[in-house]
């Protein structure tokens, strides 16, 4: 915890490891079912591995310099490197626990066997030599280490690999290290076996290679294998200038991604301490970046374990719920201007925003469209469906956030498609990151402009929208279509927003522009009204919490008895139940089968709620 004046915060990097805690206590819970489980595992595997590729690098930047701003010093401490690697060394130690005691028990008792850690059977080992010498064997490159601290191989970020200690016949007792490769990103991580009467049996790509790692190394007498996994700094340190292309600048910055500093090298625990010390010197890795780890690595690759039994032991696939608004005989627009629509995803169907786009590019009334992207699908229907709008003659804009993390070379690629099909791109903006999901479709009606905005929580993603809640609102309200217009006017200024305050946004909530003092407002009067002895409540669900002022407010209401629920999924710097600060707050997070994105705000108003 840090105090800021008389306010307790809690750490945000400490809270978000609580976050993938609470992720890993679901792979834990029995009444989930089983292989819902093991991706729940997945999921922690996968976000650690983000943590160390994102956060990491700055704890260890901030936590060594001597810091004259006691900001700094109170939201990085000292000894939090200390701090995260024991929670983190926690955190594992019931991974590997779940997976060993629960996990693969329950496999075995539905009569599937995933070889961990597991001599493999006589019945299954010409199988995997026929595998190894066909398939594998031609991805691996094996590499004779040398000289310590000079390093002549390079480890790709988060990729897997052996560490092989030998030595030949010709001088015995001299150890010879190899690094090999485990060729994942190449083929499946698991291998399903002949079934042995009733039972499926399962092989790690990993275990096909150590069963053959003989055949990799003839020459030399094999004393051991462990595996390695080295995670290097991903946070985009992109310059924001106001001259030069930017996405030419991102695309030189995802090259030097992959090739960050290290900020964690995960080691099989088993390993010797003479083989763990040369690799560590090879590798140029400091203590606090040693990292131990079980026999396996990669372990979100657990979301692609084969399931024998389908469609059993998962959460079943619910159906789609029907929107009693919209009807495949009249178009969305009609719909839309009969009354505004809100969906809930992915309880409602994804179908009906591809239709808008859809129906958008072929309607000859419509005459210009314009949209914001963070996020969308490898594939999207979405953006091919604005390329067809653009081939059919219609104005097309399109924002394209090309910092938004691991995907702006997805965002990069769509850029490129667009433009070529004649759209206009308009991309980010220096000094700020756009997160709008928004999209305005003007069409003429009656000789006259009409407008059709929609607005939403969740990003343009139809992969993401299957298992992301979120919310859209379709309307063809004039207030809200003339304000999403001024927002694209600003959005193709390219200017700050202190260049064009000058948007006197009122119905629309836009960052750096009135979003914090209306939702300070908003707090306020909260606050009066309880002063009043009026009611007064808050209810607030998004994916993060850590702007101070924001929570100093809320410590505010609290403090005047305001009760304040709070839904915080990811990471929560607000201390609940804090006395004199808090008592009036409660935080949850819902981790369960959906992720939870959708962003609600809630105020009493003595009685007449707005959201």
């Amino acid at each position: 915890m840090a105090e800021d004046n008389k306010y307790v915060f809690l750490n945000r990097d400490l809270s978000w490891l609580s976050f993938n805690h609470r992720v890993l206590m679901e792979a834990g819970d029995k009444n989930v079912p089983l292989y819902s489980r093991i991706s729940f595992l997945s999921i922690f595997s996968s976000n650690l591995d983000e943590f160390f590729r994102v956060r990491m690098p700055s704890i260890f930047a901030f936590t060594s310099i001597e810091a004259k701003k006691t900001s700094i010093r109170e939201e990085y401490p000292k000894d939090l490197v200390q701090q995260v690697q024991s929670t983190v060394h926690q955190q594992l130690e019931e991974f590997g626990s779940i997976l060993k005691k629960q996990i693969l028990q329950e496999l075995a008792d539905n009569h599937i066997w995933l070889y961990y850690d597991d001599h493999i059977r006589s019945e299954h080992k010409e199988t995997v030599r026929e595998y190894f010498l066909s398939k594998v064997l031609s991805f691996l490159q094996p590499i004779i280490l040398r000289k310590e601290n000079q390093p002549d191989v390079f480890l790709d970020n988060n990729a897997l690999y052996f560490i092989v200690d030998m030595e030949t016949e010709d001088q015995p007792g001299v150890h010879i290290y190899a690094v090999l490769n485990i060729p994942s990103a190449n083929l499946p991580r698991f291998s399903e076996l002949p079934m042995l009467g009733d039972d499926h049996y399962i092989l790690f790509l990993d275990d096909v290679i150590r069963e053959n790692l003989q055949e990799v190394f003839p020459a030399f007498t094999i004393h051991g294998a462990w595996s390695i996994k080295l995670t290097r700094d991903a946070e985009m340190s992109i310059e924001d200038e106001f001259i030069g292309d930017l996405a030419e600048k991102i695309e030189k910055q995802l090259e030097k991604r992959e090739v960050g500093h290290a900020t964690r090298l995960l080691y099989d625990q088993t390993m010797p301490e003479t083989v763990k010390d040369f690799i560590q010197k090879y590798l140029i890795i400091r203590n606090e970046e040693m990292v131990e780890g079980g026999r396996y690595h990669n372990l979100k690759d657990l979301g692609s374990l084969p399931n024998p039994s389908k469609n059993k032991l998962t959460h079943p696939n619910w159906p789609s719920a029907v929107h009693p608004g919209f009807h495949n005989h009249r178009s969305v627009f009609q719909s839309i201007t009969e009354q505004e629509k809100m969906l809930h995803l992915p309880y409602h169907s994804y179908n009906y925003i591809l239709r808008f786009f859809n129906e958008a590019a072929i309607d000859p009334n419509v005459k210009e469209i314009y949209v914001t992207l963070y996020r969308v699908a490898a594939d999207s229907h979405i953006v091919n469906a604005l390329i067809s709008a653009a081939k059919n003659g219609k104005k097309v804009t399109v924002f394209v956030e090309l910092k938004a993390r691991f995907d702006e070379a997805n965002n990069l690629k769509w850029s490129k498609k667009m433009k070529a099909a004649g759209i206009k791109i308009i991309n980010s903006i220096p000094g700020l990151k756009v997160h709008a999901k928004v999209a305005l479709v003007k069409r003429i009606e009656n000789k006259e402009w009409k407008n059709y905005s929609f607005m939403a929580t969740g990003n343009f993603n139809e992969a993401t929208g299957r298992f992301y809640t979120d919310h859209v609102l379709f309307t063809s309200n004039k207030d809200f279509g003339i304000e999403l217009e001024w927002l694209f006017d600003y959005l193709q200024s390219r200017k700050q927003p202190a260049e064009y305050m000058k948007i006197p946004f009122e119905h629309l909530l836009v960052s750096q522009f009135n979003l914090i003092k209306r939702f300070d407002k908003l707090i306020e009067r909260e606050i009066k009204n309880a002063k009043k002895g009026r009611p007064a409540g808050i209810i607030i669900k998004l994916n993060n919490l850590q702007e101070r002022a924001m929570i100093e407010r809320l410590y505010e209401a609290s403090r005047a008895w305001v009760k304040v629920q709070l839904l915080v999924r990811s990471v929560c710097s607000l201390a609940p139940g804090v006395k004199g600060q808090s008592e009036n707050i409660t935080v949850h997070r819902i981790v369960d089968k959906y992720l939870e994105h959708a962003r609600v705000f809630v105020f009493h108003n003595s009685g007449e709620p707005q959201y």
